[in-house]
């Protein structure tokens, strides 16, 4: 088995992976409901500014985990 910094880093891998399947499953489907409810695109809009927080989370991360494999 690994270190428990690999393990760490592992679990961070995977919490990102999740956080990025799900945040475009949830946008997809948030656009797909608006458009069939006929919402304003003002509220739409909240849904992509959601999505690309969570993006912009993930990517955060991602660079963490590159850093901390670097480190070694």
């Amino acid at each position: 088995m690994g270190s428990e910094k690999e393990i760490a880093i592992a679990r961070k891998a995977r919490m990102v992976g999740v956080v990025m399947a799900v945040t475009m499953v949830v946008w997809l489907g948030a656009q797909w409901i608006g458009g069939k409810m006929g919402l304003p695109v003002r509220f739409v809009f909240l849904f992509d500014l959601a999505a690309l927080a969570a993006f912009v989370w993930a990517f955060v991360n991602i660079y963490q985990i590159w850093r901390a494999r670097q480190q070694g």
